[in-house]
């Protein structure tokens, strides 16, 4: 097969989609890698690197969509890029379709096959291909809200894990899953006073094993989420409903009874957000405050560790990329898990979660789509 990776334009993207050592596995395999000029600049990879690996470097991204027979990304195409894929073609990255109505219509005119890396599943009932993201943006979502608690940020000026004598901060983590788990470990390990909320006692069981009391285990209820919301100074949202879009559990009325200078990291905000004033944001500009309520929602937050986030996506997509690119779509006869990542294909919805989402059932049209998001 003929695998495309494009450089990726997402502003403050460095990722890439096959990292050389991929590359190398997949030439090895006989298919054909055609990588675009710089796409590893990012990861501070060169194009000689990648030819060395076997990969042919195009100048241009028209060059790769043009050729390829499957396309391997990191982040959702932007309009220029789903404008470019073909009927015949095969997308494989993250999509996030549920609160991106645009991007589903043009996925579904495109006429491709488009696989989300965040619906992909495994034996146990996870999500394989999302979960190294989640353990990046859980630990970075503490270094987050570390800096966006300091002062000359806008935040209440509170050291996470205080100095003897002195309280440390209160990090309330909304979720027990990749994401909370991580966000927890990290702001325990500096010190902080950390609550967990989930509504699955048995992940709380476990998560109370895993910590050893050094975090709060609390069930998942409107009461208890609002109280601690109101005592924190950090809340971490890191709640997930598989392609789907993401529960609102933080109001904007509780903002006017928060902390002043408080911070919200909002980690599920490529699924629309768990916080009801919530709104993308991008590195370079990464926070905005709403009744003096600092929120930090970054959308792509492993891209700024790209070395790191790049690597570790690999190790869990590469054998993904193999099966397709091996038996193409027929893989999903013989893996049902990654079956469960296709989210468009000739022009129609295929994954309930994000049909539902979107507001229309799996066998739509795109052009009902169309009249549903105006």
């Amino acid at each position: 097969m003929r695998i495309g990776v494009p450089t990726e334009i997402k502003p403050d993207e460095f990722r890439v989609g096959l990292v050389p050592g991929s590359v190398r596995e997949l030439t090895a395999r006989g298919h054909e890698l055609i990588v675009q000029a710089g796409a590893g600049a990012g990861i501070f990879v060169d194009d000689a690197i990648y030819e060395r690996a076997g990969a042919r470097i195009v100048p241009t991204a028209d060059e790769v969509f043009a050729a390829a027979q499957m396309i391997v990304k990191v982040k959702e195409p932007q309009p220029v890029e789903w404008k470019r894929l073909k009927p015949d073609q095969i997308l494989f990255t993250y999509l996030h379709l549920a609160p991106d109505a645009p991007q589903a219509i043009g996925l579904m005119e495109s006429g491709a096959s488009a696989i989300a890396y965040e619906t992909v599943t495994d034996p146990a009932g996870g999500l394989p291909l999302l979960a190294p993201m989640s353990e990046v943006a859980g630990r970075l979502s503490i270094e987050a809200a570390a800096v966006a608690l300091r002062r000359p940020t806008g935040g209440r000026g509170v050291l996470m894990g205080g100095v003897p004598g002195v309280k440390p901060a209160k990090v309330v983590v909304l979720g027990g899953g990749v994401v909370g788990t991580h966000a927890a470990r990290m702001a325990a390990g500096l010190g902080a006073e950390v609550s967990i909320i989930d509504r699955s006692l048995p992940r709380l069981r476990l998560l109370d094993e895993m910590f050893e009391g050094r975090v709060r285990t609390l069930a998942s209820t409107m009461e208890m989420i609002e109280n601690e919301v109101l005592a924190a100074d950090v809340v971490i949202g890191a709640v997930l409903v598989a392609g789907a879009s993401a529960p609102k559990l933080v109001t904007r009325a509780m903002l006017k009874d928060m902390k002043k200078g408080a911070v919200l990291v909002d980690v599920s905000i490529d699924q629309g957000g768990c916080f009801e004033t919530s709104r993308p944001t991008t590195h370079a500009h990464p926070t905005f405050e709403i009744d003096g309520v600092i929120h930090y929602c970054v959308a792509n937050m492993p891209g700024a560790v790209p070395v790191t986030s790049a690597q570790a996506l690999n190790n869990a997509t590469l054998p993904f990329v193999i099966k397709l690119a091996e038996r193409g779509l027929a893989a999903f006869d013989r893996d049902p898990h990654l079956a469960a990542g296709l989210n468009v294909k000739e022009g129609r919805i295929m994954h309930q979660a994000v049909a539902a989402s979107l507001g229309f059932d799996s066998i739509e049209t795109s052009r009902k789509i169309r009249l549903a998001a105006e």
